[in-house]
């Protein structure tokens, strides 16, 4: 490994700071569209026990929908939702010895988790409670006071 993950931090945290207004396409369940988000904000955290993994929680606003969606429900234009991922240094193929996002759930050891959020926090990546005014937000609080 070339890059240690301090440097592949300053490196990322560049790089999507450049592209902060650009949106984020993922493909619906249905794989006949696809969603757009707008990466806010984000908070990177290097595993205590890992020295090749990088944890990465993400505060993403709902853009649009482009082409068809397979279930109603869900995020609606100008939602946020949070994405937990994570880095890793591929050891086969094409992506032996780089930096590379992790195609599965990340398992999060307790003591990162908690790091991890109170970093986020601190950081404003998580929002307090009451500020995200969302239409799920507006949606909850409305069927609370009935």
């Amino acid at each position: 490994m070339n890059e240690t993950a301090a440097g592949f931090i300053a490196r990322q945290d560049a790089k999507w700071e450049r592209l902060r207004e650009r949106a984020i396409r993922t493909k619906d369940i249905g794989r006949q569209g696809f969603n757009t988000w707008i990466r806010e904000a984000w908070t990177f955290h290097q595993q205590h026990n890992h020295a090749e993994k990088v944890l990465v929680i993400e505060r993403l606003r709902r853009a649009q929908v482009i082409g068809v969606r397979a279930f109603l429900g869900g995020a609606e234009e100008g939602d946020i939702e949070y994405r937990f991922g994570y880095y890793i240094v591929g050891r086969i193929g094409r992506r032996a010895g780089r930096w590379t996002w992790g195609q599965y759930s990340p398992f999060i050891p307790h003591p990162d988790l908690m790091m991890l959020l109170n970093k986020a926090r601190d950081e404003g990546t998580i929002l307090p409670d009451g500020v995200a005014t969302t239409s799920a937000t507006e949606a909850v609080a409305r069927d609370a006071r009935q």
